[in-house]
């Protein structure tokens, strides 16, 4: 069984576990230190909790829906589930895929998860049993990203260094849209209604397909490298986007939108040599979006001032993705150094 202990190296509040309804005699110095302490802000068993067991990178992570679970892959070729609460034990190991897991998605309700493998396919697995359904096989380089279509359609879509963005159906074998880029694929996205898919890649443009037409829409330009990871907003009308130019960038992808298609960027984390494809994620309220980093930093941005709420030490090694819980104030974050961190924050 992977280790697993309450984060030493950021711990900010004591934690001593107690018989239920025991009474506890605390001395002067004990209270004040208690009184101190700052308010527990979610459920979780500590303030930052940290969940060791990959024996590699760890390049994506990502919490299920209802927020009891969580999942994670890297260079491992395995999907991890892992609890949230109590000692945030490793549920399951899932197999199947013979090339590192570069980014996973969970369905909107939670059932199936899917990865995006160097191994040129798209995994399947169910969320419960830990068995892989089915590969989605297509793609003949690398996938670099993966997402799930909002609103309960039966759509993903994926992205590689094919230069192929490819919407796949749950239910058939094969792809459904199979659109050509002219470069490799880093980021993907579908907008709000499924009916647009959003891609970014080495060439630095943010592209806007119409999935009817089969052809570019929009194309948005604004960084200066490539776009690693993607993020849709949760009313679907944004897409946030992280990029080795060292900028995270708000687009605006609703289809009648006139002017300026960036209408935030936010500067202060960073990409270096390493080159990994550092993602991105949004608060479930929109207020927020945090960023990996290579300077081992986790980045939480206020969308409003654009000013940096939370810079969080603690990894060891390039935070390669970030989620926010759906439900309570905790962010995770995943990292080359092996590790995932969880941590509740002030909502």
């Amino acid at each position: 069984m992977p280790e697993k202990r309450a984060g030493d190296r950021m711990a900010m509040v004591p934690v001593a576990k107690k018989p239920r309804g025991e009474m506890v005699v605390v001395g002067n110095r004990q209270r004040a230190l208690m009184e101190a302490a700052p308010a527990r802000t979610s459920n979780m068993q500590a303030p930052i909790m940290l969940l060791s067991g990959h024996k590699s990178e760890v390049y994506t992570g990502k919490f299920h829906p209802s927020g009891n679970w969580l999942a994670s892959g890297g260079m491992e070729r395995l999907v991890y589930l892992w609890d949230v609460y109590g000692e945030c034990e490793n549920v399951s190991i899932m197999s199947g895929h013979t090339g590192p897991i570069l980014q996973l998605a969970f369905s909107e309700d939670g059932d199936t998860i899917f990865t995006a493998s160097t191994d040129k396919t798209v995994g399947v697995f169910d969320t419960m049993t830990g068995e892989r359904i089915k590969r989605m096989k297509g793609h003949t380089g690398m996938v670099n990203s993966v997402a799930v279509a909002p609103s309960g359609r039966p759509l993903v879509v994926s992205g590689g260094d094919d230069a192929h963005v490819r919407v796949w159906d749950r239910r058939q074998r094969q792809a459904v849209h199979n659109l050509n880029n002219e470069y490799q694929v880093t980021a993907v996205s579908f907008n709000n209604d499924a009916q647009q898919v959003i891609s970014g890649g080495i060439d630095n443009d943010l592209k806007i397909w119409d999935l009817r037409k089969g052809q570019i829409e929009t194309i948005a330009q604004g960084h200066t490298d490539t776009i690693t990871g993607m993020s849709l907003s949760p009313d679907g009308c944004y897409v946030l986007t992280n990029s080795m130019d060292s900028t995270a960038r708000i687009w605006d992808i609703r289809p009648f939108c006139t002017g300026e298609r960036c209408v935030k960027v936010f500067k202060g984390h960073s990409h270096n040599f390493e080159k990994n494809l550092l993602h991105c994620a949004w608060s479930p309220d929109a207020a927020m979006v945090s960023v990996g980093s290579s300077d081992r930093n986790v980045y939480v941005y206020d969308v409003a001032s654009r000013k940096i709420l939370y810079k969080l030490p603690g990894h060891l090694g390039s935070v390669n993705d970030v989620d926010f819980h759906k439900v309570e104030p905790i962010i995770m974050s995943v990292s080359s150094d092996k590790t995932i961190y969880l941590g509740e924050f002030e909502p």
